[in-house]
């Protein structure tokens, strides 16, 4: 049987509202008294079964029942994206019988709701919120959505498949604050690649099992906010982006910028990797808007700069971004 129940109950403020852990490098779990050595061993192999003899649908909710109860979650959730990564849907869901259910809420909703969650995931990063009420002010919007939920302790992990992300799973903690292991988290983060595989891979039986992502908006929008307004434009009336601080300024294909509420760094997490990139750390351009690329210029013949379409200014390349972007233009 597995069990892995984590405290429930008052908040140990020793901890940080938040953790990040780096998907990408090798597990690290330490022995914790209390959890099972071989938790991420049964977890594979339930998992694995559960999706070997059930259709994908049905696999993938028995699957956050399973590790929902072993982890004394209150509430195990899957959400999947569209092809642009700019709107999500809720589309699996387990609770306890006392919990109540958020299925239906979350429906083609704009990823800029998760903005400051979406930066992490989209870097293959797991992030333990281990105290909802204290994120910080980029969080608001998410962390809204959390209490209205009566969330206390949330677990998100990224699900990628052949580079991409496309959907996220986690726990949520409703009765008391929990702080969830490294174990949890490796034996979840390895569970989400069977569920990747089963669902996004191109086998035939996977094929059978699996349904299409969210058939969303042709063209989503994404709301820029300001004070007392909110505006929505598609990503591709984003010419670039500029760090102000605290907060972004974007310029449009309307010739109008904007100042948006929250960080570059929240931007660089929900904006589609394979149209926007980074060339400065306070930079992010739209490379379909890019007029021209100058690899010679300055007086030494050594900087770089662009020209976007609609703006005359100059925006300078950074060296340390210079080659991926070479790359994705093709010269």
């Amino acid at each position: 049987m597995l069990t892995d129940v984590p405290h429930v109950g008052a908040q140990n403020f020793a901890r940080p509202p938040f953790e990040i852990f780096d998907l990408s490098l090798p597990p690290d779990c330490p022995d914790i008294p209390g959890i099972p050595d071989n938790l991420r061993d049964d977890w594979i192999f339930r998992a694995a079964q559960m999706l070997l003899a059930q259709p994908c649908d049905a696999a993938i909710t028995g699957i956050l029942e399973l590790t929902g109860l072993a982890a004394n979650a209150d509430r195990a959730w899957m959400f999947e994206y569209d092809k642009t990564l700019l709107r999500f849907r809720n589309t699996h869901e387990w609770c306890r019988e006392t919990v109540t259910s958020h299925i239906t809420d979350l429906q083609d909703t704009p990823v800029t709701m998760i903005a400051w969650l979406q930066q992490f995931l989209s870097a293959n990063q797991a992030v333990m919120i281990n105290d909802v009420g204290t994120l910080p002010r980029p969080a608001r919007d998410l962390q809204a959505e959390m209490l209205r939920q009566n969330d206390k302790s949330v677990l998100c992990i990224p699900v990628f498949f052949e580079g991409r992300l496309r959907a996220c799973i986690g726990f949520d903690a409703t009765r008391g604050h929990i702080h969830w292991t490294n174990t949890v988290i490796s034996a979840l983060s390895s569970c989400s690649a069977l569920i990747a595989l089963a669902r996004y891979g191109n086998n035939i039986p996977a094929q059978q099992n699996k349904q299409p992502l969210a058939r969303l908006s042709a063209d989503p929008l994404i709301y820029i906010r300001t004070y007392g307004r909110s505006r929505g434009v598609t990503s591709g009336e984003i010419v670039g982006l500029r760090s102000a601080r605290d907060y972004t300024t974007l310029y449009l294909s309307d010739g109008s910028s904007m100042t948006d509420l929250r960080p570059l760094s929240v931007w660089a997490g929900m904006l589609p990797s394979g149209h926007f990139h980074r060339i400065h750390r306070t930079t992010i351009v739209n490379l379909h808007h890019i007029a021209a690329l100058d690899r010679h210029a300055g007086k030494g013949g050594d900087r770089w700069e662009i020209r976007l379409r609609i703006f005359d200014e100059i925006w300078t390349v950074s060296r340390p971004y210079r080659r991926e972007l070479r790359s994705k233009l093709g010269v």
